[in-house]
């Protein structure tokens, strides 16, 4: 009797032990292995876009109430542009005043290219004047000789009593007329040079002015295009006193009102879009089988009788307490071995009926319909 009351607390402790065992060996596989996941971990989401000022201003009105719906381009908030359209007819006006300079400096480039003509104009005349100097000094010059050797002649006659004194005085006149005259030709050349001379300093003046002149082409030119850039800032900080919606959604609750002043990044309200997908926390053992592509249902608390139908659209590249603000650290030695969750996002099909009537933050319970490992293909795999 005694020996029988020890055997069956050692059979109970054997088949405990082994089932303990089996769990532990081989629950993981088995959990995994499942056609179909489950899991209630799971919230509806949205893309949530924070829309916030780009420039400092006040608030001249809020275009929309809270959970409104709107529009994409619609006009949420408005600043105050007045001192910002101010400032773009500032650069507006200083831009053309610096395209009044350019004209200014191409009408000064006109005149100078008119006075570098007349310049040039003035060396070639005295360029012909020396040639023509030059050729009457080259034809009294003979003439002036045959007159000094008549004279010479003359005056040797005269003087040996076989010349008349008024033979003298006609030779006297003539060298002393063609002597005159090549003075007056040698003159002429000189004024012909001084005049070449003086042409020339002015078309070197005047070259350098033109080239003055271009030089200032270029800082107007690039005083228009500095002003021109100030234009494009100016009309982009008047664009930026209106906050458009940048896709149709839903408005969250209203950050600011009328006549509050706001400061570049301050937010000012909140755009929720329409597509709701859900992210799944599931497991690290229930991924065994799961892939992009698998079908889900789910069941949102709000409407519980009723079933959405999706897909795996994407599986997260690392669990979720990887992006937490502290990950764990498990090489620290206080180390407990805690099941990982990996999040799922899973998209619902369009067209089923209550989908517009889904809000981010719903809770959800997902079944996730994974195909069998051996059905798979390779490239599943």
């Amino acid at each position: 009797m005694g020996k029988t009351a020890w055997i069956i607390p050692l059979i109970v402790l054997f088949v405990a032990a082994g089932l303990l065992f089996g769990i532990a060996g081989h629950w993981t596989g088995w959990q995994g292995s499942r056609a179909d996941q489950e899991t209630d971990d799971a919230y509806l989401k949205a893309d949530m876009t924070p829309l916030s000022t780009r420039i400092s201003g006040t608030v001249r009105t809020v275009g929309v109430g809270d959970f409104q719906s709107v529009k994409a381009g619609q006009t949420l908030v408005e600043l105050e542009d007045n001192d910002y359209q101010a400032i773009l007819k500032q650069a507006q006006a200083a831009l053309s005043g610096s395209r009044a300079a350019l004209e200014d400096n191409q009408a000064a480039k006109k005149i100078q290219d008119s006075q570098i003509a007349v310049a040039n104009a003035g060396i070639i005349q005295a360029e012909a004047a020396i040639h023509a100097a030059k050729a009457g000094i080259a034809a009294v010059s003979p003439e002036l000789d045959r007159a000094v050797t008549e004279l010479h002649r003359q005056q040797a006659l005269f003087d040996a009593k076989a010349a008349t004194h008024q033979q003298l005085e006609a030779a006297t006149a003539q060298e002393g007329q063609l002597r005159g005259l090549l003075d007056a030709r040698r003159a002429d050349l000189a004024r012909a040079e001084g005049a070449l001379a003086t042409s020339q300093s002015q078309l070197e003046g005047a070259k350098r002015q033109r080239d003055a002149l271009n030089i200032k082409d270029d800082v107007y030119k690039a005083e228009i295009e500095a002003k021109t850039a100030a234009i494009v800032v100016a009309q982009v900080n008047v664009a930026y006193t209106r906050i458009t919606a940048p896709t149709d959604g839903t408005v969250g609750e209203r950050h600011v009102l009328a006549g509050q002043l706001v400061a570049p990044g301050t937010q000012v309200i909140d755009l929720v879009q329409y597509d709701v997908w859900v992210q799944a926390n599931f497991k690290e053992t229930q991924l065994t089988n799961m892939l992009v592509g698998d079908s889900a249902d789910v069941r949102v608390d709000t409407f519980p009788d009723r079933v959405f139908h999706g897909k795996v659209e994407q599986l997260s590249p690392a669990s979720g307490s990887q992006f937490a603000l502290l990950p764990p650290d498990n090489a620290t030695g206080n180390f407990t071995k805690v099941v990982q969750r990996v999040p799922v996002k899973i998209v619902l099909f369009p067209g089923q009926p209550y989908l517009k009537r889904l809000r981010p933050g719903f809770s959800a319970v997902v079944v996730v319909h994974t195909r069998k490992a051996g059905a798979r293909s390779d490239g599943d795999q």
